[in-house]
């Protein structure tokens, strides 16, 4: 058996709630790094672009690395790491800490097991509200991620810090420029949690049904290897509109669907999948250590926990 006995007590809310974030901060500071090669791939090509975003040209996920490692410095590529990490604080606890309760919510009293609509249903529940709450930090994200600043000197840069970035955004675009994208991101979201949640849910579940595998690390490494496959494939093209819209000046795009219309008709239908392999890399290995962490972190919180009500 790898890792740790599976809980006879199924784990509470707080549990799954407090878990789902931990183990998504963990996999966000391994797998940064892909996350801002996926966004400088991403909005390459745009028509508005800064006049030192045009000196750098990026190719393939470790090339992009590389390059901005050489031109901005060994910590570039982790630039938005605290707003990464207040992002998935607040956004993972809900889409993926919450999506069992919302579960049970939706499936029938009596019912054995939630169908499949139950649980697209679900994820795109639990997606959908933690887009909501979670905006704002993603904005500011993709902000650091996006800005390229060559040389040592910090003069050029925009945002002194995260919280500077919040107080910014608010004072120059409003307070709605910090809910800027939120209608791209519910419909990314709602994509990617139902291929990533749902995926694993069904993958899992089959592989311990058709006992395949056990209850462990074997079973939750292939069953998030696959969600992170599915869910790259289907939510890539919204998650290229919805990077160059959060990252675009005010009056450069005048909705999502106008950048959407604006990107194909400039670059064409492949400009969907800008960023495509570090996006599979970085989803891939971000849900294989996201999830089994979390199913770890699951089981030692509920011991803990089962510890502390035991009289001795």
């Amino acid at each position: 058996m790898v890792g740790l006995k599976p809980s006879d007590v199924p784990p509470t809310m707080a549990v799954k709630f407090l878990g789902a974030g931990t183990a998504a901060c963990f996999a966000d500071l391994l797998t940064f790094p892909l996350d801002t090669a996926k966004v400088r791939l991403q909005i390459q090509g745009e028509n508005q672009v800064t006049q030192t975003a045009r000196l750098v040209q990026y190719r393939g996920a470790l090339g992009t690395i590389l390059t901005m490692v050489r031109t901005e410095g060994l910590c570039s590529p982790y630039n938005g790491l605290v707003a990464g990490l207040q992002r998935q604080m607040s956004f993972a606890s809900i889409r993926i800490g919450l999506y069992d309760s919302v579960k049970q919510v939706y499936t029938p009293k009596g019912a054995d097991n939630s169908s499949l609509t139950t649980r697209i249903l679900a994820g795109c529940t639990t997606g959908a509200m933690a887009v909501t709450c979670a905006q704002p930090t993603d904005v500011v994200k993709v902000r650091f991620q996006a800005s390229i600043h060559l040389g040592p000197s910090r003069s050029d840069r925009k945002y002194s810090g995260t919280m500077d970035a919040y107080r910014t955004i608010a004072r120059e675009e409003g307070v709605r420029g910090l809910w800027k994208g939120t209608l791209p991101n519910i419909m990314r979201n709602a994509i990617v949690n139902c291929a990533e949640v749902v995926t694993y849910d069904i993958l899992k579940e089959k592989l311990l049904d058709y006992h395949l595998l056990t209850d462990n690390f074997p079973c939750h490494f292939v069953s998030a290897f696959g969600a992170g496959f599915c869910a790259t494939v289907v939510a890539s093209p919204v998650d290229v509109v919805k990077t160059r819209y959060m990252n675009s000046p005010p009056g450069q795009y005048l909705s999502p669907l106008d950048c959407m219309i604006k990107m194909v008709a400039q670059e064409g239908p492949t400009a969907f999948y800008k960023g495509f392999t570090p996006s599979f890399l970085r989803l891939g290995s971000w849900n294989v250590v996201m999830f089994v962490t979390y199913e770890q972190l699951k089981r030692a919180l509920m011991k803990v926990q089962m510890l502390r009500e035991s009289p001795f």
